[in-house]
C-alpha cells in the first residue's frame, strides 16, 4: 500500500468529494441471533477472526481516506456505505488507523434485511452538518406472498459547507436469482427513490439531490433510466463503463452497479454554491488483484469460503463538487 500517496496534493477548500463504497460484508465477530450472520464468526467455516476483522477495517479505512484525494487533497466529505452489519462496525471503521483523524460521524438505521446488512452515511463533521435523516422501507413480496425484506433507502438532509443538499443512499436487490427474474424489485426501489425526490421537490422545488448506491443495475438499465429521465437527473457514470472497466466483475464481465446520480441544478454556475465537477471509479492498483486469471478485478476479502485478505468485491465511486 506504500506506493500510493497523494499526501503532497494541496488541500482545496473549494472542493468536496462525495463517495459510495459497497464494502462487502463488514460484519463484527459476534453472533446476532436476529440476523443471518453465522458465516461471519470465528467458529464458522470462514473463520472470521478479530485479526481478519481488524485487517479489513484498516484496509477499508486506507481506501476511503484516499478517495478523491488526488483532486481535492483531502478525504471525502461524504461516503455512502453498503453492507454494514450494525452501528458497531461503523464506529470501528471510523476509529480505525487511517480514518481516526478524519472526524467522521455517521448516520445508520437497522433495516429488516434478512442478511442483516444495511446502508449508512459517513460525513466529515468539519464539512457537513446533518439536519434530518430518515430510512425508507421498500415493500417487496416473494412469489408465495410473504414479505421479502431488503435494505432501506437512507435519506440524509444536511449542509455541505453551509449549502443544503439531500443525499439518498441505496443498495438495491441483487441479481442472484437472475437479472430478469429480480428486475421488478429494483424497479420498485427506483420508484421509491422517485417518490422521495418528488416529496423533496414539493417542499423545495430547487432541492439539490445526490443519489448514491449499489443499484445492482447498470447505467443503461431500465431502473436507472426511468430515474434519470423522469426526475431530471444526470448520471456521470454513463460514460465510465467499458468492456475493461467497471466497479464489480462477475464471470469476467464488468458491471457499473455503483453509481452517483445528481440533480441537474448542480450545473448552475454560482460563486458560492457547489457545482458538479467530475466523477470517477476509484480503481487504484492497490484495490486490484495483481496476478492470476482475475488480475485487475477487485481484491476481495473472501472468494467463497477462502480468505483472501483484500478490501471488497466492489470498487468505490466518487464525484467531485466545486465552488
Amino acid at each position: 500500500m506504500t506506493d500510493y500517496n497523494y499526501d503532497d496534493v494541496p488541500i482545496r477548500d473549494n472542493m468536496q468529494t462525495v463517495a459510495f463504497y459497497n464494502i462487502e460484508n463488514l460484519f463484527d465477530v459476534y453472533n446476532d441471533e436476529h440476523i443471518h450472520d453465522e458465516d461471519f464468526l470465528p467458529t464458522s467455516p470462514k473463520k472470521w477472526t478479530p485479526k481478519r476483522y481488524d485487517n479489513k477495517l484498516r484496509k477499508l479505512g486506507f481506501a476511503i481516506s484516499n478517495i478523491g484525494k488526488k483532486e481535492t487533497g483531502k478525504h471525502p466529505a461524504l461516503v455512502g456505505l453498503a453492507e454494514v452489519e450494525n452501528a458497531k462496525v461503523i464506529k470501528d471503521l471510523i476509529d480505525s488507523k487511517h480514518l481516526e483523524d478524519c472526524n467522521y460521524g455517521y448516520v445508520h438505521y437497522d433495516s429488516l434485511d434478512e442478511r442483516g446488512i444495511d446502508v449508512a452515511l459517513l460525513y466529515d463533521k468539519n464539512a457537513f452538518e446533518v439536519i434530518t435523516s430518515e430510512p425508507y422501507t421498500i415493500e417487496l413480496t416473494d412469489d408465495d406472498g410473504s414479505p421479502d425484506y431488503t435494505r432501506d433507502i437512507l435519506l440524509v438532509t444536511g449542509l455541505m459547507d453551509g449549502e443544503k443538499v439531500q443525499v439518498l443512499v441505496n443498495h438495491w436487490s441483487s441479481r442472484r436469482e437472475g437479472e430478469k427474474e429480480t428486475e421488478h424489485k429494483r424497479v420498485a426501489s427506483s420508484d421509491k427513490v422517485g417518490e422521495i425526490i418528488s416529496n423533496l421537490r414539493y417542499k423545495d422545488e430547487d432541492a439539490k439531490i445526490i443519489v448514491i448506491g449499489d443499484f445492482n443495475d447498470d447505467p443503461h438499465s431500465n431502473s436507472i433510466k426511468r430515474l434519470i429521465e423522469g426526475f431530471d437527473l444526470f448520471n456521470p457514470m454513463e460514460t465510465l463503463r467499458s468492456f475493461d472497466r467497471g466497479t464489480t466483475n462477475y464471470r469476467r464481465q464488468w458491471n457499473l452497479f455503483d453509481q452517483i446520480l445528481i440533480s441537474t441544478n448542480f450545473f448552475r454556475t454560482s460563486d458560492n454554491l457547489y457545482e458538479y465537477s467530475s466523477a470517477n471509479i476509484f480503481d487504484e492498483e492497490f484495490l486490484k488483484l495483481f496476478e492470476g486469471k482475475y488480475k485487475g478485478t477487485p481484491f476481495r476479502t473472501y472468494v467463497g469460503k477462502k480468505y483472501k485478505g483484500g478490501y471488497s468485491d466492489h470498487f468505490p465511486v466518487y464525484a467531485i463538487f466545486k465552488k
